[in-house]
């Protein structure tokens, strides 16, 4: 009998590539899987499926996970308002945790002999993949043939075309990559540092060009309603991104440091993300204490980066979701915002938990809550230590 791989499978280039290797230069029994994570159709699976079999797979499995990969992990993205280095979602780097994740399991399942990917050698999917299977199945050989035999687009098209495959260059010039928290794109312009993305190359369109206010509403922190409508949070992130997007909202180029130390580029489209999470930092803002923002940000900072390399089974993950679950008590209430072409803004919002409250006063006019008087006190003692340090040194000094 012939050994199983479990292949992960997008139907893109590297893993048509994959299929094919697997089965006539290794002699393997191929069982691809695609791990839905909130990016495919029903119509776009079906023809994935098509595809995989096309290839020669002895099995093809969809694993849907976006109900998990909300609960398990974007939840958590949006109460730590995480955007790595301050502009990017996470779109990918969440999503390949939980695909590998899944796709572990899915081994586990059918008792598979080898797991294989379609990762480069350059970017940071490999280590993704290659460090969650080592965790959660170590005893399962790991087959990467797009980076062991190091191959060029160009040489995995030609390979499939002598192979009676035929694979359009012109749909291999922009990889994409579509998920519940956003779509990135790559292409030969984010493979420099000074050329961007042309217009064609982005997924959605610009084709909405009139304002438009929207009202969001949250809920512990959770997205559960667009103006005045109640959804769950999956169904909440999806509405918004079909009426965000069309703007051109949430588009950019992050640059960052990957796992295995040299800087990167990708494009992103990811318009629901971006305002979410800048709708929630704001409802924050007005709901919660000086210091729980300060931690939040702190413990949510180091969350993203760990996240981002992969190391989303390390306990300590578990220990910081606690801590950011605990501080969403009073984040409720709605956020009003304006779409426009390619920017939003964030108008206000309202919540019973605002502590701007007008029963301590105006701002920036008469507080009830205290006098001139106790503000002249509270200075004094406020800056003692800080004035008894000078007055020490400055002498010593002096």
């Amino acid at each position: 009998m012939k050994k199983k791989v479990v292949l992960a499978f997008s139907g893109g280039l590297d893993t048509s590539f994959c299929c094919i290797h697997l089965a006539k230069d290794r002699g393997l029994e191929v069982h691809s899987v695609i791990v839905n994570t909130g990016g495919f159709s029903p119509e776009e699976l079906q023809e994935i499926e098509k595809r995989a079999y096309a290839l020669g797979v002895a099995s093809h499995a969809v694993v849907d996970e976006t109900e998990n990969y909300y609960k398990g992990c974007i939840k958590y993205l949006i109460f730590g308002n995480v955007l790595k280095n301050a502009t990017y979602p996470l779109s990918v780097s969440a999503e390949r945790v939980s695909q590998a994740t899944a796709i572990a399991n899915y081994v586990k399942k059918i008792g598979a002999d080898y797991v294989a990917h379609g990762s480069t050698g350059a970017g940071n999917d490999q280590v993704r993949f290659d460090m969650i299977f080592n965790i959660l199945i170590p005893e399962v050989e790991i087959i990467t043939p797009i980076r062991d035999l190091k191959l060029s687009r160009e040489a995995e098209i030609a390979y499939l075309s002598e192979h009676g495959v035929q694979y359009s260059a012109e749909k291999a010039r922009y990889s994409i990559n579509k998920g519940l928290w956003g779509t990135s794109v790559g292409g030969k312009e984010t493979l420099t540092s000074n050329e961007t993305l042309p217009e064609s190359a982005w997924p959605t369109q610009v084709a909405e060009t009139t304002a438009r206010r929207i009202e969001l509403t949250f809920k512990k922190g959770e997205l559960v309603g667009i103006d005045g409508k109640e959804l769950d949070s999956v169904t909440a992130i999806q509405e918004l991104q079909a009426i965000a997007q069309p703007f051109g909202i949430g588009r950019d180029i992050h640059v960052g440091d990957t796992i295995i130390g040299i800087k990167g580029r990708v494009g992103f489209e990811a318009a629901a993300p971006i305002i979410i999470i800048k709708a929630h930092h704001t409802l924050e803002k007005h709901t919660l204490t000086k210091w729980q923002l300060s931690w939040k940000e702190q413990l949510s900072s180091f969350y993203g980066n760990w996240l981002h390399e992969g190391q989303f089974h390390d306990p300590i993950m578990r220990n910081i979701e606690a801590f950011l679950s605990d501080t969403q008590k009073t984040v409720s209430g709605k956020v009003f915002v304006e779409l426009l072409p390619y920017r939003f803004q964030i108008i206000g919002i309202e919540s019973d938990h605002d502590l701007m409250s007008n029963k301590f006063g105006s701002y920036g006019e008469m507080n009830n809550a205290w006098s001139g008087d106790d503000v002249k006190g509270f200075s004094k003692i406020f800056g003692n230590q800080v004035m008894i340090w000078h007055k020490v040194n400055d002498e010593v000094e002096g």
